[in-house]
Formats: C-alpha cells, structure tokens, sequence
C-alpha cells in the first residue's frame, strides 16, 4: 500500500481531487453527528460505501462524508485504484461524498462508525495496525464472509475485532441479489447500537432487519460458501443445510436465526449463483484439472473465493474433534477443492450421509 497520501474524491470511475481532505470537517467539531469509514473497497466494501453514503445525506445525526480505505495497487493499465476503481466497480457510479483514502491509519481517524468489509484472513493484520489509532468511542460493524478458523475452533470476525481494538462489534450477513436483497444485523446486547447501522444500511431495495444472534449470523454466513461449492461440484440446484455443525461449535446459536435472510435467502442465493458456486461449477467442469487459484483469477477479477479455504479450516475443526463422519459434505468439500478426491465424489455425499444416526443432542461431543 502507498505510504500516506492525500484522500481522492470518488464519482464513478473515481476522480483525482487532491484538494478533498481540505474539505474534511472533523468529528469534534460536530460532536453530535456520527462519521463513517468503510475499511475494503472490493465489490462488496464498494457496494456499501454507495448504500451507506446515500444515507449519510439524507439523515442528520450522520456526517455526509464516507471514507473508504482501498488497498493501494496498480493495475496493469497503470492507474492506480484509488484514483479509478475500474477493479471492482467499473461504470458504476459512487455519491460524490464517498472519498477513497489509500492511507489505513488516515482512513480511520475521526470515525466512531467502522464497517470492516475485507477478505477475513486480512482481518487480525488490519485490526492490530489499528490499535491505538481509532476513536475510544468507536463501534464497529462487520460485513466479512467467513472467520477465523484454527483447530481448535472458530474465531468470530466480530470477537477479533473486539478483542484487538477493546470496541463494541455487530455483524451483518447480507443476500445480494440482483434486483433486491436483505441484510440481518446480528447483535448481542445494545439493539440500540443495532437499530443504529440499520438506519445507516437501510433502503428501499436493501432492506436491513435485526436478530440478537451475532454467532448465528456470521457462522451462516461462513458456512453458506462451503456448501455453494458442494453445489457447483454436483452442477445441480441443490442445497444441504447442515445447522447440526453451527450448534456444535456455538450451543449459543438460536434456531429462528436460520429463517433470516442471512441464512435462508443467501444460501440459495449463493448456491444459485454465487462466486464460489460459478468456480466450483468451472472446477467440476474441467474434472479438478484446473485448480481453484487458476479459476479464481480468471473468472472473479481480483475478488477472492472464501469457500476453499473456508472449507479446508472447517476440515481440520472437524478432524480435530472426530466430527468428520458427522459432517461428510464439509469433510468431501474439502478433500475435492484439495484434489485428493473427484469433483463427482459429492453426488456419494447423499448416500453416505443417510447411513449416519440422527444427532439427537450434541451435549457429549462439547
């Protein structure tokens, strides 16, 4: 990333503004109104900066600038990103309030509003650049896919990041769709904060509903891109939902979260069409010639596919506790993303799985 630079108006294809941070009003002048800093600036952080800075505009207790961190590179035209975002949103135009910082540190001061979007094995590396760099009063929220996973167990994206910055942590699983899409916030205990980011999401083809779940939340947002994968491998419109597995790391997990749109609707939704579903469908295709890295810079442009590693953590969960013969989708995802079994091994997933006893309560595998 480019060592700290002056922030870049944003419009579309982004224009160079030098002059924008002179712009800037700090927070402590205008104690009453919050800021916002949207850290990732891929498909999703930027599809965000554009829900998030419409909003700013219109509703008075929020600043109308929203600034957006982008991981600094050139492109093989040679711009660089943070002045023209033709990476991830090319022709799209962003509000003219959302300004491209390329400098982290920069990015976040004055925010008490952090929305962290960026691939999660980034994420312990961004937060602990960050100590000691952020307002005491911030909140943050997170739209990241996927969570740290060590044998162990999971670490929640949400518990990372308050665990490193000592900040209140929300999440948000969204269903992106084509034409409408939804989004569930889950909390723990201040649905005040909560209703907050729904306002700051909020619209009339997004719409924003809460749940006090946040391990529900994040651990269906995670799992979700596994099992898209098992999809694309079957080439089939199809759906394995496996809530035995979520209540087994988390007994915390409350079953009403499943019917949100952070399960339900994104599920499908990702199975249907998603990243991890067309590369998987590519992979099986090319009967696993072709690994997952070569189909993901080919097919996604700089996005990053979560399912394959997803899955490989998940494994070594499962492997580590004896829960592999409990869960064969996960433990077959993996093996085929690896190459140590066939694309085509997930239609014996079915068959095998009927054979298993039904888990009736999970008290003496904790």
């Amino acid at each position: 990333m480019a060592p700290s630079m002056e922030s870049q108006q944003l419009e579309g294809p982004l224009n160079n503004n030098a002059n924008a941070s002179a712009n800037v009003v700090l927070a402590d002048e205008v104690p009453h109104k919050s800021r916002v800093t949207v850290v990732g600036s891929g498909n999703w952080g930027s599809v965000a900066s554009k829900l998030i800075a419409s909003n700013t505009q219109k509703i008075n207790s929020f600043h109308d600038e929203v600034r957006m961190w982008v991981f600094e590179e050139t492109l093989p035209s040679g711009e660089k990103l943070a002045e023209e975002n033709v990476k991830y949103l090319p022709g799209i135009k962003l509000p003219k309030n959302v300004v491209a910082d390329p400098d982290l540190e920069h990015a976040v001061r004055d925010a008490n509003m952090l929305v962290f979007v960026t691939p999660h094995q980034f994420m312990e590396g961004i937060c602990k650049r960050l100590v000691g760099k952020i307002r005491k009063d911030a909140v943050a929220i997170s739209l990241i896919k996927g969570m740290e996973v060590k044998r162990e167990g999971p670490c929640m994206i949400c518990t990372l990041i308050s665990k490193i910055l000592g900040i209140s942590c929300v999440l948000m699983g969204a269903n992106i769709a084509n034409e409408f899409s939804e989004a569930t916030v889950g909390y723990r205990e201040d649905k005040e904060i909560a209703e907050k980011w729904v306002r700051l999401f909020n619209t009339p083809y997004f719409m924003v509903s809460t749940v006090e779940d946040v391990e529900g939340v994040e651990l269906c947002g995670t799992r979700k891109n596994v099992v898209a994968l098992a999809a694309g491998c079957n080439n089939e419109d199809w759906l394995e939902r496996d809530e035995g597995l979520l209540k087994l790391l988390f007994p915390s997990v409350k079953d009403n979260t499943f019917f949100e749109s952070c399960e339900v609707a994104d599920l499908i939704t990702t199975c249907l069409g998603g990243r991890n579903r067309r590369c998987a469908d590519a992979f099986a295709r090319n009967g696993g010639k072709r690994s997952f890295d070569e189909l993901e810079a080919e097919m996604l442009q700089g996005q990053k596919l979560q399912g394959v590693s997803t899955a490989k953590e998940v494994y070594e969960v499962l492997h580590h506790r004896g829960w592999l013969e409990l869960f064969p989708l996960f433990a077959t995802v993996h093996e085929i993303c690896s190459g140590r079994l066939a694309p085509s091994t997930i239609v014996e997933y079915t068959e095998h799985s009927a054979r298993l006893p039904l888990l009736e309560s999970s008290a003496h595998l904790n």
